[in-house]
């Protein structure tokens, strides 16, 4: 073990996430490059180092940190260093000679004791003294509480987010409340703020412990869709997460009703029990829903609309017509139907009456990939949600939602808005959106209910339908031409229970029997990379391998290492960027996995020139790496062919491979070819919703690779993964 004693001379690296720091220390006549966890220290300062030397195979011996202690300056001049190194915010070259000039040895005792008099130092007034004493208060302060809070285990961003927020009141509540910055602070979740509780002593059975494990249980179960849990499953679950018998929940179960952070309500013969932000954000939506189903009169405008349309050869089925009729009579109108129905069309027809009567329209959908459909289908711009609503990249400070442009003090400024893909919208991008619509404007949502509900809480566009609050018009009949499919009439036989005809007499619908999961893995690579590009007439990045799974050898982390190794070898001068368990490689297909409101993007045209800018990707966007620059740890990602995106390394995270996907990220989405795994997986999971989403993500060509008994079990198994939402309770309670 060496200790060595010297100034900071430069830190040549710092990540803010963790504290990891490079620098290099003058001691004595030798400097030496440091590394280790070192936040907390600034160039100038001195140091006493404890650690081991490694020899680095570029830059040769280096010191690796295994404790660090700030020590007071040995003289003026190493005052003076100090000083005029830029810690503290005012203090240049000739100001930090003139006050060590003035104070000699004595200065680093002034600044600590009697900072005021550096107001007698030629250039400082009083006010600046104490602007130069308060900055040393603060830095003083924030060592002591990251030395404090990293020994919990606490990351330095966490730390320094702790500090700002608690102050000096962190020690207090770390020792006897550390559950509070779980509920107080975004990125402090139930098992860290634990964690430190076994740390500093507080008892399992503690009331503190149980009422944040119950909240966290909440946010848990809204991460897996649903705004609420029943009691007994919370119950049930709290006893797992806790190991405290549930007999004991019921004190803080109280307490919490009483501070209104939880909200019970008698429905479908349980007790529900809400998170308190997640039962309002309900109710409001219930509330702005039923506001804005109002009627309006139309003395036969559609109707004759209609026939004058149809009498120019436009085929339209009944129901499409009565679609158009509702849409143009009540305020809100749903249109859900499967594939080859006529939703687009009836789209259409919609925004052409809205046309003649002289109204103003908006489109949009809940993704980029969905929006872009939905101009290309109607030849008007669509926009995401997010985009329409001009999300300012802002949180509400207390519960971390998203901040818009436009709300209920800005709303949106038009006669008519039509949503597609609604079956993707969550009960808290809904109630968004409600907050920016007046009454009296129509709002037409669309979308297929038989499809997976949203990845967010919630299953609004369902629950709309089963309330029986507002017209629905459910498209049925399978058009002539879109019957030529098989990929349409096998969706709509699966999604009735029917069996599928796999004998491959089929131009779109392709399965492959086989049973042994490596042979699989070698056909899906002969499929993507040589037979179906050509034969749908794209490329292989377009070919999108769906699997229900994320684990094992037919699991999409394995699929994309493979996929990754064929579609996008490495190559000379083809930088890559190892990630955890993985790499990341310029020229991979990537997907966003969680809603990221604040990252920046940029549109630049054909010159390099900003044509467009916003903040916001969301989970399921999908892009290419276009650039990984090592030298400033950063990875651009170009997203939907042309939104720029730059992520610094320690946000890779939020990133993972594409080439093959969860059923689930891939809704709202359509690609020109769909090949499935289908081989085994447990019977929850492996469910007629299931495939029928993924069959129908699928535009020229389906191909199932596996057992035709699984094939034939999920289209028997209705039973899906059951998501607790109470938007219908809502929407009859305010009635």
């Amino acid at each position: 073990m060496e200790n060595i004693e010297g100034y900071i001379q430069r830190i040549l690296f710092r990540n803010e996430e963790n504290g990891y720091t490079v620098m290099e220390v003058v001691s004595g006549e030798d400097t030496v490059t440091c590394f280790g966890a070192a936040a907390y220290v600034h160039q100038g300062e001195y140091v006493k180092i404890e650690g081991e030397y490694v020899v680095h195979p570029v830059y040769g011996p280096q010191l690796k940190l295994s404790g660090l202690q700030l020590q007071a300056p040995k003289d003026a001049m190493s005052m003076e260093r100090y000083l005029a190194s830029g810690a503290i915010k005012g203090i240049g070259l000739a100001l930090a000679a003139r006050i060590v000039t003035m104070f000699g040895d004595d200065t680093y005792r002034i600044l600590e004791e009697e900072p005021e008099r550096l107001a007698e130092v030629h250039g400082i007034s009083m006010r600046k003294a104490k602007e130069i004493a308060d900055q040393l208060t603060e830095q003083r302060e924030m060592r002591r509480a990251l030395l404090f809070l990293q020994q919990y285990g606490i990351a330095v961003n966490l730390a320094v987010k702790i500090y700002q927020k608690y102050g000096d009141l962190l020690y207090e509540i770390i020792r006897e409340n550390p559950y509070r910055i779980a509920e107080d602070i975004t990125g402090v979740g139930f098992k860290m703020a634990d964690e430190i509780a076994e740390r500093v002593g507080i008892l399992q059975d503690s009331s503190f412990r149980i009422s944040c494990g119950l909240t966290y249980l909440l946010q848990q179960a809204s991460l897996e869709g649903h705004t609420y849990l029943p009691k007994e499953v919370l119950f049930d679950r709290g006893q797992e997460l806790l190991g405290v018998d549930s007999s004991r929940f019921e004190e803080p179960m109280t307490e919490l009703l009483i501070q209104r952070r939880i909200v019970c309500r008698e429905q479908g013969g349980v007790t529900a029990v809400y998170h308190g932000g997640t039962y309002h954000t309900e109710l409001s939506a219930a509330h702005r829903l039923l506001e804005l189903n109002c009627d309006f009169p139309q003395e036969g405008k559609a109707e004759r609309f209609l026939e004058k349309e149809t009498g120019q050869h436009i085929e339209l089925h009944q129901l499409q017509r009565q679609a158009v009729q509702e849409a143009a009579a009540h305020g809100v109108l749903v249109l859900t139907g499967g594939p080859g129905t006529g939703k687009t069309t009836t789209i259409n027809m919609m925004i052409r009456y809205f046309i003649q009567e002289k109204m103003q329209f908006v489109l949009a959908a809940p993704t980029g990939r969905a929006a872009k459909r939905m101009t290309e289908a109607t030849g008007y711009e669509a926009q995401t949600i997010h985009r329409l609503l001009e999300l300012s990249g802002e949180h509400y400070e207390k519960d971390g939602g998203m901040v818009f442009g436009h709300d209920d003090e800005n709303p949106l400024e038009t006669d008519v808005i039509i949503i597609d893909e609604m079956s993707m919208v969550d009960i808290f991008l809904m109630e968004a959106l409600l907050k920016a619509v007046v009454r009296g404007t129509r709002m037409i949502l669309v979308g297929d209910v038989n499809q997976l509900p949203s990845v967010g809480p919630g299953s609004v566009l369902k629950d709309m339908i089963e309330s029986e609050c507002f017209p629905v018009v459910r498209l049925t009949h399978i058009f002539r031409q879109a019957a030529q499919s098989d990929i349409v009439t096998n969706a709509h036989r699966i999604h009735e229970g029917r069996q599928i005809m796999l004998d491959n007499n089929s131009k779109d619908f392709f399965f492959l029997q086989r049973t042994d999961a490596e042979v699989i893995l070698q056909s899906i690579i002969y499929l993507v990379e040589k037979k179906l590009p050509p034969y749908v007439h794209a490329k292989p990045f377009d070919i999108q391998v769906l699997s229900p799974m994320r684990k094992g050898t037919l699991g999409i982390e394995n699929l994309n290492r493979v996929l990754q190794r064929h579609l996008n070898p490495p190559e000379p001068g083809k930088e890559e960027k190892e990630y955890r368990d993985g790499l990341f490689r310029e020229g991979d297909k990537v997907m966003q996995i969680k809603n990221n409101y604040q990252t920046e993007w940029q549109i630049r045209n054909s010159l390099g020139i900003l044509a467009d800018q916003g903040v916001g990707v969301f989970n399921g966007d999908v892009g290419v790496i276009k650039e990984i620059d090592q030298f400033n740890e950063t990875m651009t990602v170009l997203f939907d062919e042309c939104r720029e995106v730059v992520y610094p390394f320690a946000a890779l995270d939020e990133l993972e491979l594409a080439y093959a996907v969860t059923i689930h990220k891939s809704q709202g989405s359509e690609y020109p070819a769909v090949v499935m795994p289908l081989l085994s997986g447990p019977r929850m999971l492996f469910n007629r919703n299931l495939l029928y989403t993924a069959v129908t993500r699928a535009k020229t060509c389906v191909t199932i690779i596996g057992d035709r008994g699984t094939v034939q079990k999920m289209i028997e198994n209705e039973n899906e993964q059951k998501r607790y939402s109470g938007l219908k309770e809502r929407l009859w309670e305010a009635l």
